[in-house]
């Protein structure tokens, strides 16, 4: 399916993917700043944002929206591909399938690994809530925190909720699709063999436990050419932990790189 995105600047596009449970705005500030250099596309995945839902949810099925979406966009020569979490696997599995479409791939803090969960207290808490009897907002969020505890989560989390056509309220991610085919999120890549040879750039939350040195080596089995920051005082939002470090790392990379 094309994917819902929004872009703007100019210069070699950069496609930035956001993470599970996100959606293209997460990345809004640090795309404007990318932008000066580059033409930047913000991407909806699939069941996310305002992009089309499918009952169907893997990496080689995203990465074939991806594409779509690329050639929808005259990108045919490639593009640097970038992404966050679920967003960076989405960007592994393009790189490895279609390597000529990747001129450069940055993974924000996500290995090529199967892990072993995570969110399944923060997909709990979203279904819980009843948004049949929702009159404000602040209902929500407070349902949230009561489960969650962590006013940071909850507050992305609350980025997805809008209004309904009714009045009421809706979630802009298909939960209950994401929720099922989590399994597959957790995921590794799918590999076929073929390494992505290319110019990559890995980044890693120094307080996350997501890139951990058990877990470096199948980075650079897959992307041998692979370059690997860890930022400290960061956790997992990288981007929004420490953003003028990371934009300085990609800055510096894509200067040698591209």
């Amino acid at each position: 399916m094309q994917l819902h995105l929004r872009s703007f600047g100019s210069g070699e596009p950069l496609i930035i993917l956001h993470g599970m449970l996100g959606m293209l705005d997460n990345w809004q500030t640090f795309g404007k700043e990318m932008s000066k250099d580059h033409l930047v596309y913000l991407i909806d995945l699939r069941n996310h944002g305002k992009s089309g839902d499918s009952a169907e949810m893997n990496y080689p099925a995203m990465a074939e929206d991806l594409k779509e979406t690329m050639e929808a966009q005259w990108l045919y020569e490639g593009a640097i591909v970038m992404g966050h979490s679920m967003g960076g696997k989405v960007a592994m599995q393009l790189a490895l399938d279609y390597p000529d479409l990747v001129k450069a791939l940055v993974v924000i803090d996500i290995a090529p690994i199967t892990y072993p969960g995570g969110h399944e207290l923060i997909l709990g808490a979203l279904q819980q809530v009843d948004l049949t009897r929702i009159k404000s907002r602040q209902e929500v969020s407070d349902q949230l925190m009561e489960s969650l505890k962590n006013p940071t989560i909850v507050n992305f989390l609350m980025k997805n909720l809008s209004r309904s056509k009714d009045g009421g309220y809706q979630w802009k991610m298909n939960l209950d699709v994401i929720k099922e085919n989590y399994q597959h999120l957790l995921a590794a890549p799918t590999f076929h063999g073929d390494l992505y040879d290319g110019p990559s750039l890995f980044v890693a939350g120094k307080q996350s436990d997501y890139i951990t040195p058990e877990n470096q080596e199948e980075i650079f089995r897959w992307f041998p050419e692979a370059r690997l920051e860890i930022i400290e005082d960061s956790g997992h939002w990288v981007h929004a932990d420490q953003p003028k470090i990371l934009l300085k790392i990609l800055q510096d990379f894509l200067a040698k790189s591209v």
